[in-house]
Protein backbone atom coordinates (compact mmCIF):
# COMPACT_ATOMS: atom_id res chain seq x y z
CA UNK A 1 0.00 0.00 0.00
CA UNK A 2 1.57 3.20 -1.00
CA UNK A 3 1.42 6.65 1.26
CA UNK A 4 2.15 8.62 -1.30
CA UNK A 5 -0.18 11.49 -1.44
CA UNK A 6 -1.10 14.25 -4.13
CA UNK A 7 -1.90 17.92 -3.46
CA UNK A 8 -4.27 19.79 -6.21
CA UNK A 9 -4.14 22.76 -3.92
CA UNK A 10 -0.54 24.49 -3.90
CA UNK A 11 -1.61 25.83 -0.21
CA UNK A 12 -2.27 22.46 1.14
CA UNK A 13 1.21 21.36 -0.53
CA UNK A 14 2.80 24.16 1.27
CA UNK A 15 1.51 23.28 4.43
CA UNK A 16 2.14 19.71 4.47
CA UNK A 17 6.03 20.52 3.62
CA UNK A 18 5.99 23.18 6.39
CA UNK A 19 4.55 20.82 8.87
CA UNK A 20 7.01 17.95 7.54
CA UNK A 21 9.97 20.43 7.60
CA UNK A 22 9.57 21.32 11.20
CA UNK A 23 9.79 17.78 12.05
CA UNK A 24 12.88 16.92 10.60
CA UNK A 25 15.29 19.44 13.49
CA UNK A 26 13.79 17.58 16.35
CA UNK A 27 14.04 13.74 14.78
CA UNK A 28 17.68 14.94 13.84
CA UNK A 29 18.40 15.79 16.91
CA UNK A 30 17.20 12.80 19.02
CA UNK A 31 19.20 10.71 16.27
CA UNK A 32 22.19 12.98 17.14
CA UNK A 33 21.62 12.59 21.04
CA UNK A 34 21.46 8.87 20.92
CA UNK A 35 24.42 8.35 18.71
CA UNK A 36 26.49 10.96 20.94
CA UNK A 37 25.40 8.82 24.23
CA UNK A 38 26.08 5.64 22.38
CA UNK A 39 29.35 7.10 21.52
CA UNK A 40 30.25 8.34 24.86
CA UNK A 41 28.78 4.59 26.69
CA UNK A 42 31.55 2.99 23.94
CA UNK A 43 34.15 5.37 25.33
CA UNK A 44 33.71 4.99 29.03
CA UNK A 45 33.43 0.95 28.18
CA UNK A 46 36.77 1.04 26.32
CA UNK A 47 38.59 3.37 29.23
CA UNK A 48 37.72 0.47 31.48
CA UNK A 49 40.42 -1.91 31.54
CA UNK A 50 42.54 -3.52 28.80
CA UNK A 51 43.52 -2.61 25.67
CA UNK A 52 42.70 0.75 27.25
CA UNK A 53 43.26 3.02 30.12
CA UNK A 54 43.19 0.42 33.72
CA UNK A 55 40.76 1.44 35.99
CA UNK A 56 42.15 2.69 39.28
CA UNK A 57 39.62 5.26 40.90
CA UNK A 58 36.84 5.22 38.29
CA UNK A 59 37.57 9.72 37.89
CA UNK A 60 38.54 9.33 34.64
CA UNK A 61 35.57 7.05 33.17
CA UNK A 62 32.95 9.23 34.82
CA UNK A 63 34.83 12.50 33.39
CA UNK A 64 33.56 12.03 29.99
CA UNK A 65 30.33 13.81 29.30
CA UNK A 66 27.98 14.67 26.20
CA UNK A 67 26.20 17.88 24.97
CA UNK A 68 23.69 18.29 22.36
CA UNK A 69 23.27 21.94 20.83
CA UNK A 70 19.99 22.13 18.94
CA UNK A 71 19.98 24.43 15.99
CA UNK A 72 17.69 24.66 12.95
CA UNK A 73 17.44 21.21 11.26
CA UNK A 74 19.24 18.88 13.81
CA UNK A 75 22.19 19.54 16.70
CA UNK A 76 25.69 19.38 17.19
CA UNK A 77 26.93 17.19 19.84
CA UNK A 78 30.10 17.21 21.58
CA UNK A 79 31.77 14.10 23.59
CA UNK A 80 34.63 14.65 25.84
CA UNK A 81 36.52 15.08 28.64
CA UNK A 82 38.49 18.06 31.03
CA UNK A 83 40.31 14.93 32.24
CA UNK A 84 44.38 16.14 31.55
CA UNK A 85 45.37 13.04 31.52
CA UNK A 86 42.61 12.18 28.34
CA UNK A 87 45.09 13.21 25.63
CA UNK A 88 48.06 11.12 27.15
CA UNK A 89 45.89 8.31 27.42
CA UNK A 90 44.74 8.01 24.00
CA UNK A 91 48.07 8.78 22.32
CA UNK A 92 50.41 8.01 24.61
CA UNK A 93 53.24 10.44 25.27
CA UNK A 94 56.91 9.91 25.14
CA UNK A 95 59.78 12.75 26.36
CA UNK A 96 59.81 15.57 29.19
CA UNK A 97 57.01 17.41 30.59
CA UNK A 98 56.87 20.76 31.34
CA UNK A 99 58.10 19.54 35.40
CA UNK A 100 61.07 17.94 33.60
CA UNK A 101 59.64 14.31 34.49
CA UNK A 102 60.31 11.79 31.55
CA UNK A 103 57.43 9.45 29.99
CA UNK A 104 57.33 6.45 27.79
CA UNK A 105 54.03 6.03 28.15
CA UNK A 106 52.27 3.69 25.42
CA UNK A 107 48.85 5.22 24.07
CA UNK A 108 45.95 3.23 25.27
CA UNK A 109 43.14 3.50 22.88
CA UNK A 110 39.55 3.99 23.77
CA UNK A 111 38.19 6.82 21.64
CA UNK A 112 39.37 6.05 18.10
CA UNK A 113 37.85 2.40 18.65
CA UNK A 114 34.82 4.32 19.91
CA UNK A 115 34.68 6.18 16.95
CA UNK A 116 35.14 3.26 14.68
CA UNK A 117 32.34 1.60 15.99
CA UNK A 118 30.02 4.70 15.97
CA UNK A 119 31.26 6.06 12.77
CA UNK A 120 29.97 3.31 9.91
CA UNK A 121 26.29 3.81 11.01
CA UNK A 122 25.58 7.77 11.60
CA UNK A 123 25.10 9.49 8.87
CA UNK A 124 22.64 6.40 8.04
CA UNK A 125 21.24 7.07 11.16
CA UNK A 126 20.20 10.34 10.81
CA UNK A 127 19.48 9.78 7.34
CA UNK A 128 16.81 7.92 8.54
CA UNK A 129 15.86 10.18 11.21
CA UNK A 130 15.21 12.55 8.76
CA UNK A 131 13.44 10.26 6.32
CA UNK A 132 10.73 8.76 8.80
CA UNK A 133 10.25 12.76 9.77
CA UNK A 134 9.42 13.71 6.17
CA UNK A 135 7.03 10.52 6.34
Amino acid sequence: MSTTRYFTDPDQLAAAMAAAAARVGPATEQAVRHEALLLQHLIQAAASGRPGPNVITGRYRASWQTQVFPHGNGATAIVGTFAPQGRRLELGFYGADSLGRVYAQPPFPHVAPALAVIRPRFAERIGTAAMEALA
